[in-house]
């Protein structure tokens, strides 16, 4: 029913929403050079795409929306966000392993190729594009470094007008001070990383409505039908596309269409490698639309060429 879809873009949020709240401290303190962010900022490394590919493999969609604003506020690289968006594949590899359609041979076989190919496609591209762009991290918005100045300069005069304060009334001496920061602390690791959770994860529910009610007209079913129709040499061009659709129900659509016979090996991958989840949508959302489509086109050409390679494979071996 339509309720059910509903439901369903609110729990999908829910389930986002804590990945988003975490993701906001965790660049807050990034930024300000903290202890807690100095552990993450081994994303920025040289390693950064091997070990943004292992964390993509990890079945849950946060990830790629953590890495998309992760680049977004330059901390890691392009070869980094590729990787994680190359490796994440959101529900597949749950609905594969416990459909119960497919023997568990064929279930371990599927699953453990899909983890070892797209661990291993996903550092190959994570390196080769931080080569090409010799590993630069994004530019900073100008809006969001205008604001990120203006921030510093409200607090530098509010503790300007402390001062003049304090001079004024002795009173207000280190009490006052200890205050402010702790006022100022609390806005900065805890209202702004939540109120920008709350604006993203906004727009998320908004475009899980969208696209949940798109397939609820137009039907798993008929989505399915028209995949198994498809033929051995066109799968790989379309799954890749269905991967691109920015919802998780677009990685269950392409497992449980493999899970049926629907498609091959190699259309599943390419679909899979193409699929980030809500990770593009995070990248589309705060004036990087330009990049955005740079990358989602980057993502489909290597999709493709993915699914056709793995399909050649499957008939030379």
């Amino acid at each position: 029913m339509w309720y059910t879809v509903l439901t369903d873009a609110l729990l999908d949020t829910l389930k986002l929403f804590p990945f988003l709240f975490v993701l906001y401290l965790l660049i807050e303190a990034l930024e300000h050079n903290t202890a807690l962010g100095r552990p993450f900022g081994a994303l920025s490394k040289r390693w950064g795409p091997a070990l943004g590919s292992a964390l993509g493999l990890v079945p849950l969609c946060g990830f790629s929306v953590m890495a998309a604003k992760l680049y977004e506020h330059r901390h890691i690289t392009v070869g980094t966000l590729a990787a994680v968006f190359s490796a994440t594949s959101d529900e597949a590899l749950i609905v594969l392993l416990f459909d119960l359609g497919l023997a568990w041979d064929i279930k371990l076989f599927t699953v453990l190729a899909l983890i070892g190919s797209k661990l291993v496609l996903g550092i190959g591209a994570g390196y080769l594009l931080d080569l090409l762009f010799k590993g630069k991290a994004a530019p900073i918005p100008h809006h969001d470094h205008h604001d990120h100045a203006h921030s510093h300069e409200d607090h530098a005069h509010e503790g300007h007008e402390h001062e003049d304060h304090a001079h004024g009334d002795c009173a207000c001496d280190e009490l006052s001070v200890c205050e402010h920061k702790k006022e100022s602390k609390v806005r900065l690791y805890l209202v702004s990383p939540l109120l920008h959770a709350l604006e993203v994860g906004a727009f998320v529910l908004l475009a899980n409505l969208a696209f949940g009610y798109l397939f609820f007209f137009v039907g798993e079913e008929t989505v399915i039908s028209f995949m198994q129709g498809t033929g051995y040499w066109l799968q790989p061009l379309l799954c890749p596309l269905i991967g691109a659709i920015p919802n998780c129900a677009a990685s269950v659509v392409l497992a449980e269409t493999y899970a049926v016979g629907g498609i091959a090996f190699g259309g599943l991958l390419g679909g899979l490698v193409t699929n980030a989840g809500l990770g593009y949508l995070a990248l589309f959302k705060r004036g990087t639309w330009k990049r955005g489509l740079l990358l989602l086109g980057g993502m489909l050409l290597f999709g493709i060429a993915v699914g056709y390679a793995a399909n050649a494979l499957a008939l030379l071996f």
